[in-house]
């Protein structure tokens, strides 16, 4: 036989070895095992990537914006004061006079300057209520005035006495039954303050003693 005739069919005889050696591995190991494999080698080689960085990223900003509001439930903006509510004739400290706060009803607030925007003559409560949304009691809430109660009838209300309370300061306020804790006769202020945790106006309420002359 001639060497080109003796090639191809040694040729052939490879192709039929090869061919039959395939088709017995598949039969050996079926396509069902050599998956995982595959998907090993693809996570080995990093081609999901993309896909979990962008997961980490989303983490990321949840846990860097989940209070990016501010830690506290009062709005921004108080809004206007409640109707029926008198301006104080002679406060002591006047409209757009900056102030030193003392209270500390809520973080931050203790020591903050603030620029008072409003001040009035009326009956104010600290008080106890379980808010509509449900949740745990809030204690000796501070404050609202008594034009924020629901028909309360002549003010001042005893400690102990409960009333309806209109106030919007906090989510689960309005409509809620209120407990008076304390009342107080003392001028009473709204107030604009910027605290490293907030910025709020017309922020509802701050009484005289809790208030001093800014630096």
């Amino acid at each position: 036989m001639r060497a080109p005739s003796r090639l191809a069919l040694y040729a052939a005889g490879l192709l039929v070895a090869f061919g039959g050696a395939y088709g017995l591995a598949g039969v050996i190991v079926p396509d069902s095992a050599v998956e995982p494999w595959r998907a090993e080698s693809r996570h080995d080689g990093h081609e999901d990537g993309r896909a979990e960085g962008d997961a980490m990223n989303g983490d990321e900003q949840k846990a860097h914006g989940a209070d990016g509001a501010g830690a506290h439930d009062h709005p921004a903006d108080g809004g206007a004061p409640p109707e029926g509510i008198r301006p104080a004739a002679e406060p002591r400290y006047a409209v757009g006079a900056a102030v030193r706060l003392t209270a500390d009803h809520m973080p931050g607030m203790d020591g903050a300057e603030a620029t008072v925007s409003g001040a009035f003559e009326t009956t104010t409560y600290s008080v106890t209520y379980t808010p509509t949304t449900g949740g745990d009691p809030v204690i000796d809430h501070r404050w609202v005035v008594h034009e924020e109660l629901d028909h309360p009838g002549p003010a001042p209300l005893a400690p102990g006495a409960e009333a309806v309370l209109l106030a919007e300061h906090m989510p689960g306020m309005r409509g809620a039954t209120a407990t008076v804790v304390s009342a107080t006769q003392e001028t009473v202020y709204m107030v604009d303050l910027t605290t490293d945790e907030m910025t709020m106006t017309n922020h509802k309420w701050v009484v005289e003693s809790e208030m001093r002359p800014a630096d």
